[in-house]
């Protein structure tokens, strides 16, 4: 019995009523999925909305005329996949060759026979399929390609320094048993994705994989976060409420900044990284649990527990299987493959036609040593992309911080001017100047120089300059009093 293919998505242009409805009906009969729209505009936002893998298009349209709509299409990344049939009256020689210059692949003149009009819809369907197929291949092939480079990419984790082929050895080890394990390194090396990796090469694959952050809730909310709550535990506990522990059951639970934890919670998590058991707050009951622990800090654990922040015997329990993430300075050779790979998302995520990096944009990528690690680095391939107009990302294109043009220049009169986003440059007003400046540098801290180029390039924007560092917010206002830097 000969197999019905998969029906296609299409689109269909028209203005006059009764001819959208009678070709409507033609292509439904046909088992297709139909979306109609009786203007160009109205159809160029609905193809980028679900790329439609066959176009029927009327020449005369409100607004924007049909011609006109078929060259957007060919000019966007995924226009080239979709198959655009005209359906027009104006059937002089010039017009068809309009509409095949405009990009449209088959042509049907007004008014028509419905056996034409099946013909053509039958050419056009191989065609869109053909194409869908293709186009689902370089998906794949992009895919293979960005995600396993021979022996320098371990589950979307891409390098070939030393430093990072030991980490890859060592989430592979990993992966074979349920060991706890502890992620340390500094913010923005990639302590998540190597906990999902260490799950997506284990035997856990199929099942959850969890993450909860340590940092972002106080004691008391981490807790039930993490355990779960009964009803009437405590104020606003209204109904029982299963913890992380319990939706990862049978996967991993990836514990973020675990160092953040007080001793009282980290007494709870060494029982039930014993016991294999919770006990839900405000509950008697314990109960079982099956999920393996992944564990990341950015933080010292030994002076932690010199200090007495983390209780010695949780940090030994923890601390069965460590991997530590280098920071990007200690790997630079990666950089050029982690820009690939970044500009190489945005290309998909963004539809933006970059095909790479110029030269001397990627010297200054390389010669940046990147306290925010792979997250600064990520953040800076994204800046550039926003306001990159060519077909490559120049060093002109990149934030200021890193070595492109600067975000904060000097004014007449001693006075900063700030970009914004937006693009709109402009002095602060009168008054406000010096509630905004920044102090100058003190001490040879790189650190504290590195805070205060960002602070500078962001016109003294925490959030943007949290950003260009690669920090959270609340880091970024940790390592501001750390180093006595006040915005008054």
């Amino acid at each position: 019995m000969a197999t019905v293919p998969d029906p296609l998505q299409v689109l269909i242009v028209e203005d006059e009523p009764a001819m959208r409805d009678l070709i409507g009906e033609v292509v439904r009969a046909r088992g297709h999925r139909v979306t109609v729209c009786a203007d160009g505009e109205s159809a160029w936002e609905s193809w980028q909305r679900e790329g439609q893998a066959l176009v029927l298009l009327d020449w005369m349209l409100p607004g924007l005329p049909g011609p006109d709509l078929c060259r957007r299409l060919r000019a966007h990344p995924r226009g080239e996949g979709a198959v655009v049939v005209m359906i027009t009256s104006q059937t002089r020689p010039e017009d068809i060759e309009t509409a095949l210059e405009a990009g449209a692949d088959d042509f049907i003149a007004k008014p028509f026979d419905l056996s034409l009009l099946a013909v053509r819809l039958t050419i056009a369907e191989r065609r869109a399929r053909e194409a869908a197929s293709l186009l689902e291949c370089r998906d794949r092939i992009e895919l293979l390609e960005e995600q396993t480079r021979s022996r320098d990419a371990l589950q979307g984790i891409v390098g070939k320094s030393p430093a990072i082929q030991e980490v890859f050895r060592r989430l592979r080890l990993a992966a074979q048993s349920d060991v706890t394990v502890l992620l340390t390194g500094e913010t923005g090396t990639g302590k998540e994705l190597a906990a999902r990796a260490i799950h997506a090469l284990s035997h856990r694959s199929d099942r959850p994989f969890i993450g909860v952050n340590c940092s972002a809730l106080p004691d008391s909310l981490l807790e039930s976060e993490l355990f779960g709550h009964v009803k009437g535990a405590f104020t606003h506990a209204v109904r029982d409420k299963a913890g992380v522990f319990e939706a990862a059951q049978g996967g991993t639970l990836f514990i973020d900044e675990v160092g953040d934890t007080s001793p009282a919670l980290q007494l709870k998590l060494l029982r039930v990284l014993q016991e294999h058991e919770i006990r839900r707050v405000g509950d008697e009951r314990e109960m079982k649990i099956d999920a393996r622990v992944v564990a990341a800090t950015n933080k010292d654990m030994e002076q932690l527990v010199a200090d007495g922040s983390v209780r010695e015997d949780f940090f030994y329990r923890i601390r069965v299987f460590e991997i530590a993430l280098p920071p990007l300075r200690e790997r630079g050779e990666d950089i050029p493959l982690l820009v690939e790979q970044f500009v190489a998302e945005f290309r998909r995520t963004r539809s933006r036609k970059i095909r790479g990096v110029a030269p001397e944009a990627l010297r200054t990528l390389m010669s940046h040593d990147w306290p925010g690690n792979i997250r600064e680095l990520r953040n800076a391939v994204e800046h550039a992309f926003v306001v990159a107009t060519g077909d490559r990302i120049r060093r002109g294109d990149l934030p200021g911080h890193v070595g492109g043009v600067p975000a904060y220049t000097s004014g007449t009169g001693g006075q900063a001017a700030r970009a914004t986003p937006g693009g709109r440059g402009a002095r602060p007003a009168p008054g406000r100047a010096d509630r905004r400046r920044l102090p100058g540098p003190r001490g040879d801290s790189a650190e504290r120089k590195r805070i205060l180029d960002a602070l500078r390039a962001s016109g003294g924007s925490r959030s943007l300059a949290a950003k260009h560092l690669g920090y959270s917010r609340v880091t970024l206002w940790k390592k501001m009093r750390q180093w006595g830097i006040m915005l008054s």
